[in-house]
């Protein structure tokens, strides 16, 4: 294949990043809740509880979807993401016109979930093979759209609700999403057979540049009767349940603790924003640097020291320093583990592992806001909560240092068989 041929592989990523700010604006919806409570009348958690079925579908579907995205390729898959997302956002304008709280559920929740969910994997596999020099950085790249997101839609739509009203400005978005998210996805595709980014086989078989091998190749069916997947499930999991956790509760948590104004914890939420998406991107790129493996190992033993800290944080800044790390980590979480998936699992099937790792997202979205109220209506105090949180990340302290005796047990063995197969290559007739 000619040289003229091939993609450029960092339009691919702006093509990625382009897919995932679109379906990040879910983090956005919050900026409907005020607005509709005085227009319809229905309650903050019923409200809420669009934004947990969202989530909770994204990540059931992208388990589900894995395996058509794999197969059928990341612009087909992204868009079937554009549709699925595109209907869900515009049909909640239905669904407000209608004031049907049910229909809200169905578009947003469930029809939109499915397009969330698509879309977060579509690109990433592709990425990870575009770039077997930085996984991190791509990955990142494109999952920090996801975290930024809100940085975008959030103010857009609260304009377009003063100016429009609630039902069209869905109608407006919807069509957006829908219109960016397909162009995006005319550029998506997996790179040429054999292709290999310039220079980059010469460095590796030169020694200038040290690419360590993937530890297996692995379809998603062998990937899940493996322990490391669990073990990566459960780390993600529990990043996510403790991370998703605070950002529900960031605002109250820091008036209570370090006695900040409403107005102070609104500024701190919305710096969290900057940290969300810088943490995907920072954390990524840091892994190709100093292994997926020391970054997750790192993340625990700072959310360990940090909520243990909390309930202590009365000073203002301390207790925002410590958030804004948590929520760093949370995101580096998220960007960080594709490339983890393609270090221990290969790239052969790395979009639907990816799918089925993701379902610890679905699972922790309602796990983590559940078991934080469940110990403040209990305590009334969130002190608690931080200590539990704390206990939860030594157990993923223990996973990551597991996961490394798992991964150098494997490494081992192949040494021990690519030794035994040399030797009988060289053994004199």
């Amino acid at each position: 294949m000619s040289l003229e041929r091939v993609k450029n592989r960092w339009l691919i990523a702006a093509s990625a990043v382009g897919v995932h700010i679109s379906i990040g604006s879910a983090y956005a919806w919050s900026v409907f809740t005020n607005p509709m409570v005085d227009q319809f009348g229905w309650s903050t958690t019923e409200i809420s509880l669009v934004f947990s079925i969202a989530i909770f579908i994204l990540g059931f579907a992208a388990a589900f979807m894995g395996r058509f995205v794999e197969k059928h390729g990341p612009r087909k898959s992204a868009m079937l993401a554009a549709l699925f997302f595109g209907v869900g956002v515009a049909g909640s304008g239905l669904a407000t016109a209608m004031e049907s709280l049910l229909l809200l559920y169905f578009f947003y929740g469930i029809i939109g979930g499915i397009g969330l969910g698509i879309g977060y994997i579509a690109p990433v596999s592709t990425l990870v093979k575009w770039f077997p020099d930085h996984r991190g950085l791509a990955t990142g790249l494109a999952i920090m759209g996801f975290g930024f997101a809100a940085l975008i839609s959030g103010p857009a739509a609260a304009s377009l609700i003063v100016k429009v009203g609630i039902s069209n400005t869905f109608f407006i978005l919807g069509i957006i999403y829908f219109a960016v998210m397909s162009l995006a996805s005319l550029y998506l595709a997996p790179p040429p057979k054999g292709w290999a980014p310039k220079g980059f086989r010469e460095s590796e078989q030169n020694g200038t540049r040290k690419i360590k091998p993937d530890l297996s190749q692995l379809t998603a069916n062998e990937a899940i009767k493996t322990r490391r997947f669990w073990m990566l499930w459960f780390m993600l999991f529990l990043n996510v349940t403790c991370g998703i956790a605070i950002i529900s509760v960031a605002s109250p948590m820091a008036q209570q603790i370090a006695g900040m104004t409403p107005a102070a914890a609104a500024a701190m939420v919305g710096i969290m924003g900057l940290f969300n998406g810088g943490g995907r991107i920072g954390w990524a790129t840091l892994s190709d640097y100093i292994g997926r493996p020391n970054v997750y190992t790192t993340f625990f033993v700072i959310q360990i020291a940090a909520f243990l800290l909390l309930p202590f944080a009365a000073s203002a800044i301390l207790l925002q320093i410590l958030v804004f790390f948590i929520v760093s980590c949370y995101g580096g979480g998220f960007s960080s583990v594709p490339a983890y998936i393609g270090d221990i699992f290969g790239t052969k099937q790395l979009g639907a592992i990816h799918g089925y790792i993701l379902t610890a997202w679905a699972m922790a979205g309602v796990a983590g806001p559940l078991l934080l109220s469940l110990i403040y209506d209990s305590t009334k105090s969130y002190n608690i909560t931080m200590f539990v949180f704390g206990i939860l990340f030594i157990v993923a302290l223990i996973l990551s240092l597991w996961i490394r005796v798992d991964m150098k047990r494997l490494q081992g063995e192949q040494y021990d068989a690519n030794i035994e197969i040399s030797g009988i290559v060289n053994e004199p007739r």
